[in-house]
């Protein structure tokens, strides 16, 4: 909560969340409960995603390991060791992919530069990575793509708690939950202006947005790749 009170929130403002809730801290069912309440809007990220897998899969065991191992068991732990609630779940199940707001297109992962927007899902907008960071040319011409999913630090040169700016896209998942980061990032649409809180020390700062963002070529691969 302490990065929600940095913003001061007026009641007009309206707060997205890019996906990811769950699994990364030891209250993700005060989180998913808070965010129901607030009327804030909350896209699905692929730990939602594996969630919802997970208890409603054919293949139920597999997708019940595949979450579990992912950081399920910590959001289990949340809920008191006992099955997510039917309303949460419902909830978590009627989040968007994304969220076009002009200029701005939100989406927790990223597109698939290769396909048109109508004929991509869940896997690309819930779980892309290099096909999107790769990309030489803006996806959309008028839009920024601003994303979470991908650590920053892990493309190189990138500081822990940086944001990093492709062609057409921005990343601001600056890994809260990672101990060599503890970054929780907010961006300020409006004015371009970055709110930090550091999960592990506490610290806060805010800066422009041009004052922490790093530019990456489309050819630098990240320094590391795993399934988050």
């Amino acid at each position: 909560m302490m990065l929600i009170d940095r913003l001061k929130l007026k009641a007009a403002d309206q707060l997205f969340f890019l996906g990811d809730l769950i699994d990364r801290g030891p209250q993700s069912a005060q989180v998913v409960d808070w965010v129901m309440r607030s009327g804030h809007i909350c896209l699905c990220g692929n730990h939602e995603q594996m969630c919802l897998e997970a208890f409603t899969a054919i293949d139920a065991p597999l997708a019940w390991q595949g979450w579990l191992t992912n950081g399920g068991s910590k959001t289990l732990e949340s809920y008191g060791g006992e099955l997510i609630p039917d309303a949460h779940l419902d909830w978590i199940s009627q989040l968007p992919l994304y969220a076009d707001l002009g200029d701005v297109w939100l989406v927790h992962a990223g597109v698939n530069p290769n396909l048109p927007i109508d004929k991509q899902g869940e896997m690309e907008f819930c779980w892309i990575r290099e096909p999107f960071h790769r990309i030489t040319e803006p996806y959309f011409n008028e839009k920024v793509i601003v994303t979470g999913h991908t650590i920053t630090f892990v493309f190189p040169g990138v500081q822990p708690g940086q944001l990093v700016q492709g062609i057409g896209w921005l990343d601001i998942d600056t890994g809260a939950y990672h101990p060599k980061s503890g970054w929780l990032t907010a961006l300020e649409l409006n004015s371009s202006t970055v709110y930090q809180v550091n999960s592990y020390t506490q610290a806060v700062r805010s800066m422009p947005l041009e004052q922490i963002t790093v530019l990456v070529k489309p050819t630098a691969g990240r320094r590391a790749s795993s399934r988050k």
